[in-house]
């Protein structure tokens, strides 16, 4: 089931760029699940969800949930509303995005342009942490800090511990974090933790719907 879903959507996103519009793409993945053509239903999926799943492993998804294929299909074929149309633009070291949604025929931008230092998944934290220091913002960075040190620290102590005796240190560590940003975080309720390096961890806590870092080492 999970799989059907995702193959519905990836193949509006295949659709994109095709010049032919994306409810052209819908309608004949719909008729190739509904007619069992499973191989002319892969063909239409994106070269990324190709290189990921094998035209075998999808087949036999396919022939295993008939009932879910067929649900799809009628759903596809009975389709409702509008179809949103859109593209995400990585960019910078940090691989911030930027989402856009087609409307009216022209591209504008979708994310929210104020949110330079977001902190609502341990990622964006950790990106934004990393932007608050290359901008040597001393006082944004203290947003990062729980709660539990704050009372310990503030900007012109936070600005001695990145500018100080330490600097170099800092400035390595923080590369090498910019370098390591999209290694994979594993959550567990209020916590989180990413590995980078041979033997590195960024500890993260949740603290009052905010994402903070706990240890950087």
């Amino acid at each position: 089931m999970r799989l059907v879903c995702l193959s519905v959507f990836l193949a509006l996103c295949a659709s994109c760029g095709g010049g032919r519009g994306p409810g052209l793409t819908l309608d004949k993945y719909g008729r190739a699940l509904k007619n069992r053509d499973y191989g002319g239903a892969y063909d239409l999926m994106s070269s990324q969800f190709r290189g990921k799943v094998s035209r075998e492993d999808y087949v036999r998804m396919m022939r295993d949930n008939p009932r879910e294929v067929d649900e799809t299909a009628d759903r596809l074929r009975g389709k409702r509303g509008s179809l949103e149309v859109s593209a995400e633009f990585v960019y910078g070291n940090l691989g911030d995005k930027m989402l856009l949604v087609q409307e009216d025929g022209r591209w504008r931008v979708a994310s929210n342009p104020l949110a330079f230092y977001d902190q609502s998944t341990p990622r964006n934290a950790l990106r934004s942490f990393l932007r608050a220091y290359s901008l040597e913002r001393w006082d944004i960075m203290l947003r990062f800090v729980p709660n539990s040190y704050r009372d310990k620290m503030d900007a012109a102590k936070m600005k001695t511990q990145f500018t100080g005796p330490s600097k170099e240190q800092m400035d390595n560590l923080m590369h090498t974090l910019e370098a390591n940003v999209d290694e994979p975080i594993v959550e567990r309720g209020n916590d989180a933790r990413m590995s980078y390096g041979d033997r590195s961890t960024v500890q993260f806590v949740k603290e009052e719907g905010a994402w903070k870092l706990k240890d950087l080492d």
